[in-house]
């Protein structure tokens, strides 16, 4: 999604959320509410989950730790079916591995941040939050806007090498956008409507598409050679996917049912790549946190999983071994009949 610097900061007391964009100093002197600043942001996520894993890729990808600083909340409990009272911080830093107090209000739950932006919002209280200190409300709860305009915010503040780091390059925007069209609705936010698909029928609707997309990106990642989504360059397609890659063999595959393949079976050319990815981009690995990923979906999500039992397999959770000569790879597929109709929708580049 593309940041529309014409979209309102916020409406007071909607479900809206909130759009603004951080921009470089002195393009925001010449009115950006927002200017990138050290040590002026807050970011708010939850390791757990797949958006705000989008923001914290490129926390880390960028060298963005020293001037973002982060809260992150524990991946369970969530609250009850409409979501009350929502994401809960630890009471300590040491009460669950990896999840930190709220490190700038010292509230228990995410809610009371967002009542501090707003007191009459009625949306969710999702993650990621980014939140301005200085006029003290929140900048954003966008991931896809956040992953748009933040890789490119704070080069005034990074060495030339982060700087350079583009992830929505001129001359690629035309293919990102063409396979961001298909790979958002069918994959990212695919395996949600078929997780949490309320009858057989839409079940069987929705978990077609997550597969179709699967095997048409195997096909445009073994086209492209690797070692990324569209060939030598890292872009924001591979953010996307790979927050979603990351979880599917550990948890879509069991926890959503999507089970019609695996990454590590059905899928060399992808797996290669999501190896390529955890191992060799630090940002991957470092960003990702599978107690918390696991423990998210299989804990808090009682109507799917009503024990709250955690798998433990499987192992490992990413297969080490990553094939560089790309030619060697073979391409996968699943071959169900519906599978493969619709494949044929999704456009190529």
């Amino acid at each position: 999604m593309t940041a529309n610097p014409t979209l309102p900061h916020h409406n007071p007391g909607t479900s809206d959320g909130w759009h603004g964009i951080i921009a470089p100093s002195a393009a925001a002197n010449k009115g950006g509410r927002f200017p990138a600043q050290r040590d002026r942001y807050h970011l708010y996520i939850g390791l757990f989950c797949p958006f705000a894993h989008r923001a914290n890729f490129v926390r880390h990808l960028k060298g963005l730790t020293e001037i973002i600083p982060l809260s992150i909340v524990m991946p369970y409990p969530k609250g009850d079916a409409k979501g009350w009272p929502g994401w809960r911080f630890p009471a300590s830093d040491d009460e669950y591995p990896n999840a930190t107090v709220d490190g700038l209000f010292g509230e228990d739950y995410l809610h009371k941040v967002y009542f501090r932006a707003d007191q009459e919002y009625k949306g969710r209280y999702s993650v990621p939050l980014l939140w301005d200190r200085v006029e003290g409300t929140a900048v954003n709860n966008e991931s896809l806007e956040i992953l748009r305009w933040l890789p490119s915010a704070f080069n005034e503040f990074l060495s030339p090498e982060k700087a350079a780091i583009d992830l929505y390059p001129a001359h690629l925007r035309e293919k990102i956008d063409t396979l961001s069209a298909w790979i958002l609705p069918n994959l990212a936010s695919g395996v949600y409507k078929a997780g949490f698909a309320p009858s057989q029928e839409e079940y069987d609707k929705n978990i077609i598409p997550v597969f179709g997309a699967l095997n048409k990106l195997e096909k445009i990642v073994a086209a492209s050679g690797g070692p990324f989504i569209l060939g030598s360059e890292m872009t924001e397609l591979d953010v996307i996917v790979y927050v979603t890659l990351i979880r599917f063999d550990t948890v879509y595959v069991q926890h959503f049912k999507c089970n019609l393949g695996t990454i590590r079976h059905d899928y060399p050319v992808l797996n290669n790549w999501l190896k390529g990815m955890y191992w060799d981009v630090p940002a991957a690995r470092d960003s990702t946190d599978f107690k918390h990923i696991k423990e998210n979906y299989t804990k808090s999500h009682c109507d799917i999983n009503p024990k709250a039992i955690t798998p433990l397999g499987p192992f490992p959770d990413v297969e080490e071994g990553f094939e560089r000569d790309w030619a060697k790879l073979r391409v996968g597929s699943v071959k169900h009949p519906e599978v493969l109709k619709f494949e044929e929708t999704l456009a190529g580049i």
